[in-house]
């Protein structure tokens, strides 16, 4: 064999493994996002989803403890009404406060807790707790429709630790659901125990130099 037929049988053989290899590595990537479809049509499959209706939203902790949400039997009624007492906090901390306290049972905030709230609340972001409601988007500036909605989920995982409860709750102004954690007393209650319900999301259009 010449030179030029070793050349040319080498070239071949390294075109032939780069194709190979080429082929391979779009497989596998198929095979990946494959897999990752499959698994996140399967989690969505087993997540449980709750709906809360409210015709008009509570102002103070007692007609927050007026409301059938109130007994508080499930994690995901306790999760529905953090949520309003929240949107109170934003305007009034006091009410707000007395609110969340109700809802954190044996264990009431501590001032760190209400200090991290009332970072939270700076420069006018209460609308950071009205993205929960359903309909409200930063093109309307995070206007909830009425009646006022709210829709909490458990994923497969949200009971894997024996009395707590890890609840999601979508935001109409984030790519990701945001989580909250919940308590279970021994008398069947479930109580506040973490959220993580105020991180930034968009920024209303209406204050959005970019929009």
């Amino acid at each position: 064999m010449g030179l030029f037929d070793s050349l040319l049988n080498s070239a071949k053989n390294s075109i032939s493994k780069a194709a190979s290899d080429a082929a391979s590595a779009a497989a596998n990537k198929a095979k990946a996002a494959a897999t990752n479809a499959a698994n996140s049509a399967a989690s969505a499959a087993q997540r449980k989803w709750e709906t809360f209706t409210f015709t008009e939203l509570p102002e103070n902790l007692e007609e927050l403890q007026a409301l059938p949400e109130a007994s508080l039997d499930t994690p995901f009624k306790t999760a529905s009404l953090v949520i309003l007492a929240l949107n109170v906090y934003a305007n009034d901390r006091e009410k707000g406060t007395a609110m969340l306290n109700f809802l954190c049972g044996p264990r009431p905030m501590t001032p760190r807790d209400i200090q991290f709230i009332n970072d939270r609340f700076m420069d006018g972001n209460s609308y950071i707790v009205r993205s929960y409601f359903e309909g409200a988007t930063p093109d309307n500036d995070y206007a909830p429709s009425k009646p006022y909605t709210l829709k909490i989920s458990a994923g497969p995982y949200a009971y894997q630790d024996e009395g707590y409860a890890n609840l999601d709750i979508r935001s109409g102004g984030a790519d990701s659901l945001r989580q909250i954690k919940l308590r279970k007393k021994g008398d069947g209650r479930w109580f506040l125990w973490e959220q993580f319900l105020l991180s930034s999301i968009r920024q209303p259009k209406s204050s959005d130099p970019w929009a």
